[in-house]
């Protein structure tokens, strides 16, 4: 046998010493959420908020969809979809080719197989389950009124919310969005969070809505967000809301909180501020970019400024357990024309409300993909003509990722198991997770069916479970 030279009377206090300094690691990370994350947050003003909202935003949704593109190969044409430049344009062509589709066998493969697949699965979605996260605004969706005007609608909104949760009519995710903690703006950020929250613990007998979150806009440094955690505290205990319940998303605007005044990443410190509370970090594009001054034409949700304050919020929030939240499209996919009862519109007009909606359309389509891309997985709708598009950029996202990712969750878990009997469990957790992740996240959203995830060999139940670990575990156990 090989002589040591390490002792163990040396080696005890070093491995203590290293053993302490994981735990410390794994108290700061301890690793991403595998929670269900909403694809988007649509902002609305407070006074236009109703129980039945969601719905009618689905409603308004696919009337859009209908409008400007009421069949797949014209919404596949307008968002640019790879692969489909060959589809007919004549009606009855369309038709008879959808018709052929929708008997076919899944052709994953196929680029007009995908293209009518995800028109049909964005109906769908928006007939069933049109919001998944709903934001109620008394920000920049809702403006300045009265104090008067203002309490008015805190307290319809908190009476619709319990409305809402009492008939099954909200969102999976919801919340509401006061004003900044700003000096201008802070009293009445403060009274609107409290007007809300109170008549709501009164209205629902002190439940919340599931997933309940409230956003505090423009964080410029720690000492607002303990502030709002310090009143949260004080609501829930006055209110008999559950301690800890209401839980906060930071919307980070400034250049300032990306490089603190000590020169670090600011993200970290907020968070941290939050004392728990934290569960979602959202990034507001313009915002920022005017802060460093760069002009009205030149902003856009690609710019490299952008980019980069995202890849800093990115790389802070890795492994926290915190969701990030990228930023909006600010063109609205409206026509500039509008029928009226006794004169419709004309041909030309129609012809041209139509390539307004679809350039619309393709930048948000793009800007979805772009976010996608960088590893973003939620972003901001503002207007209902966005849904379709959101959910078309990511049903092609995981449509066309679907192959290679079933192909590696399999071999994945199938290597990982036989790796878990010499003690190496593991290896690939990490990326493992991440692939599970991957079909977890199109799941929820609508762009894969459960049969298409239980293709990989995955079981229901190891898909309830959202571990990937445990899976190995479960599979090394039974085996």
């Amino acid at each position: 046998m090989s002589q040591l030279s390490l002792k163990e009377k040396d080696l005890g206090p070093i491995i203590e010493r290293l053993a302490e300094s994981n735990r410390q690691f794994a108290t700061h990370y301890p690793g991403d959420s595998i929670e269900r994350q909403p694809v988007h947050s649509v902002y609305g003003g407070a006074q236009l908020f109703k129980a039945e909202t969601p719905q009618k935003l689905g409603q308004l949704a696919l009337r859009s969809l209908q409008a400007a593109a009421p069949d797949f190969a014209v919404f596949a044409q307008a968002l640019g979809l790879s692969g489909v430049e060959e589809l007919p344009e004549n009606g009855a062509e369309i038709s008879a080719l959808a018709e052929t589709l929708a008997a076919s066998p899944p052709a994953l493969d196929d680029p007009v197989w995908q293209a009518y697949t995800i028109y049909q699965r964005v109906r769908d979605k928006l007939s069933r389950e049109p919001v998944e996260d709903l934001r109620v605004d008394f920000e920049d969706g809702y403006g300045y009124r009265s104090d008067e005007e203002e309490d008015g609608h805190c307290l319809s909104v908190a009476d619709q919310l319990a409305i809402g949760l009492e008939r099954g009519t909200l969102p999976p995710f919801i919340g509401f969005r006061p004003k900044s903690f700003s000096p201008e703006c802070y009293a009445r950020a403060v009274r609107t969070l409290d007007l809300v929250l109170t008549r709501l613990a009164e209205k629902s007998g002190g439940q919340l809505p599931d997933n309940f979150i409230v956003t505090l806009p423009k964080v410029t440094h720690p000492g607002q967000v303990e502030a709002m955690v310090a009143l949260l505290d004080n609501v829930e205990a006055q209110t008999g809301l559950p301690a800890g319940s209401v839980r906060l998303d930071l919307m980070i605007e400034t250049p300032q909180v990306i490089i603190n005044p000590q020169g670090q990443a600011g993200i970290k410190a907020l968070v941290e501020a939050g004392q728990g509370r934290v569960k979602s970090v959202a990034y507001g594009t313009y915002d920022y970019t005017a802060a460093c001054n760069i002009t009205a034409a030149y902003q856009s949700h690609t710019h490299a400024a952008a980019d980069f304050s995202r890849h800093v919020m990115q790389v802070s929030l890795a492994g926290t357990g915190v969701t990030f939240s990228d930023g909006a499209t600010n063109l609205m996919p409206i026509g500039p024309h509008k029928a009226k009862a006794d004169q419709p519109l004309t041909e030309e007009q129609l012809a041209e409300n139509q390539a307004t909606v679809h350039h619309a359309w393709r930048v948000h389509f793009n800007n979805v993909r772009h976010s996608l891309a960088h590893g973003y997985y939620q972003g901001w709708d503002l207007h209902p003509g966005q849904l379709p598009v959101r959910y078309a950029a990511m049903y092609a996202f995981f449509l066309e990722g679907l192959p290679d990712a079933s192909r590696r969750l399999n071999n994945f878990i199938t290597r990982a198991a036989q790796a878990s009997r010499v003690g190496n469990v593991f290896d690939d957790a990490a990326t493992g997770q991440g692939l599970l992740n991957f079909f977890l996240r199109g799941l929820a959203c609508g762009a894969l069916t459960e049969a298409e995830v239980l293709a990989t060999g995955i079981t229901v139940e190891e898909l309830h479970s959202r571990s990937f670990a445990q899976i190995v575990a479960n599979r090394a156990n039974k085996s």
